[in-house]
């Protein structure tokens, strides 16, 4: 075969437009590509399930249909990674079958065999998963969602249904999903925690195969405005050491700036109930932003417990403006508890390697925000459009905003409202808002938690989304946006002036 020099010089330039994971540069940068979240190579992803760490590989399963980039039948896509910022998307791990869609669940690590699902001594790994029937549903069955396992015998390359499949068969609960189980020491029994309609089921089980209905919880606990799903049950230590466990639990609708959302509870679980320390309290939102759903945690071998969540909401989320890929995940973010107001509240940061994307940086200290009511004043950052990471500690005695904008004057503005002792966001005019009625039109809020005299603020941006971190992470926020134009510039204004302690910012390298 005889190449031209043409022809040649063509071949070159698709073989430098490669990068190291085999795909073109382009599939990670069309339009609102987020370069520091994970997102699918394409179509479409929704709920976080089977966080596992195993064999220094974090696992990172999700809800995906690989068909189109709207919601259809689930299956589980897969990822991994060596520090949770850097994906490698790997084949799809489980395909629908005559059992059903693939729904969301959990993978554990049978260290014990007690499966007996491992073969020549290797530790297998155990996926437990809701099997939805779309057959069932559509002729009026009450019993369309199932429990079911699968096992990987190399370390989650590949996997095996398990033949007895459904594990846990639906008692005639229209709602019966979302597993969530861990090896509880104390009685050597694995727990399941499982949503069922507007509460939590305890199941527990001695070989994965054969589950036992333990309790029920949430009646009259929580926020009911919707279904409950992706519970989350896991233990954290509290103040001066003293162990808590804390149950994540979705609903949707009923969150607290509309749609979805995720709210938690503190509390004792003896191997058998849950009891949560202020069942009477305000519910708890782990995230008051609109687009942080179904959220679930690694059981991290380092110490603290990481969690991530999907950034969408089910108001809008098979809508937005993307073409080939649709949604992200949020960045994984460390969980602590922390107590104020009388109460323990269950704080998020994000994980601290993100300072591993650190490109350039930013020190100021003391700087005086003269007052203006004016989006156009203030004191001014150009971002040329890259992922940042922006920290703020600031005077609390005076409202202020941060104005994220461009060129053709699409802004989404981020601020404390010290009158009304609350954060918001507004992203009335952040660029393309009208392809569902839902998405802009108010502002979402959040209560400040804490008496504090100082604001302590942290802002990660990402080309379509935005995470806020305020007060070490008592009061969190995330929102997804879709400007024309990258925003380019980061303006902080205050209608009386104010004071910025320091400001710390840093650029971030995308992680594809």
């Amino acid at each position: 075969m005889h190449i031209t020099g043409k022809l040649l010089a063509v071949l070159l330039a698709i073989l430098l437009e490669t990068n190291l994971q085999g795909q073109s540069p382009a599939l990670y940068h069309e339009p609102f590509r987020p370069q520091i979240h994970f997102s699918p190579k394409e179509k479409w992803i929704n709920d976080p399930n089977g966080l596992v760490f195993f064999g220094g590989t974090y696992h990172l399963f999700f809800q995906y249909y690989p068909h189109d980039i709207v919601w259809g039948p689930m299956h589980w896509g897969h990822a991994t990674s060596k520090d949770r910022l850097h994906w490698q998307q790997q084949p799809i791990a489980l395909y629908p079958d005559s059992l059903g869609y693939i729904f969301s669940g959990c993978v554990v690590v049978d260290s014990n065999n007690t499966s007996g699902l491992g073969r020549d001594g290797k530790i297998p790994l155990v996926a437990v998963f809701t099997q939805h029937d779309p057959a069932g549903e559509k002729n009026g069955s009450n019993r369309f969602q199932n429990q079911s396992l699968a096992y990987s015998p190399d370390s989650g390359v590949t996997w095996i249904k398990y033949q007895g499949n459904p594990v846990l068969k639906n008692p005639g609960i229209t709602d019966f999903r979302d597993p969530n189980v861990f090896w509880y020491l104390p009685a050597k029994k694995w727990v399941m925690s499982l949503a069922t309609k507007d509460r939590i089921t305890f199941y527990s089980s001695t070989d994965l195969k054969d589950w036992k209905k333990e309790s029920e919880f949430g009646q009259d606990a929580g926020a009911h405005g919707g279904v409950w799903e992706c519970p989350n049950l896991f233990p954290i230590a509290g103040p001066g050491g003293k162990l808590y466990w804390a149950l994540l639990v979705s609903t949707n609708p009923g969150g607290p700036n509309g749609g979805s959302g995720t709210q938690y509870f503190i509390g004792e679980f003896d191997g058998h109930s849950f009891h949560p320390s202020d069942p009477k309290s305000t519910t708890k939102w782990l995230d008051y932003g609109p687009d942080d759903y179904a959220g679930i945690t690694w059981d991290n071998p380092h110490g603290r417990r990481i969690f991530i969540g999907w950034m969408s909401n089910w108001l809008y989320a098979n809508q937005v403006p993307t073409k080939t890929w649709r949604n992200a995940m949020t960045l994984p973010r460390a969980l602590a508890l922390r107590r104020t107001e009388g109460s323990l509240w269950l704080v998020s940061e994000p994980i601290g390697n993100l300072d591993h994307l650190r490109k350039t940086a930013i020190d100021r200290s003391n700087i005086r925000v003269k007052a203006s009511p004016e989006l156009s004043a203030g004191y001014t950052l150009h971002t040329e459009g890259k992922p940042y990471r922006l920290h703020l500690a600031m005077t609390g005695d005076s409202s202020f905003s941060i104005v994220l904008s461009n060129s053709r004057g699409e802004q989404v503005v981020v601020g404390y409202d010290k009158d009304n002792h609350r954060y918001y966001i507004d992203r009335s005019h952040s660029g393309v808002t009208d392809f569902n009625t839902a998405f802009a039109t108010r502002p979402s809020f959040a209560p400040r938690i804490g008496a504090y005299k100082k604001v302590l603020l942290t802002l990660v941006v990402d080309v379509s989304s935005l995470e806020l971190f305020a007060d070490g992470g008592l009061t969190v926020m995330s929102a997804i946006f879709f400007p024309e134009h990258p925003f380019t510039d980061l303006r902080i204004v205050s209608p009386r002036g104010t004071t910025i302690d320091n400001l710390s910012y840093w650029e971030l390298r995308s992680i594809w």
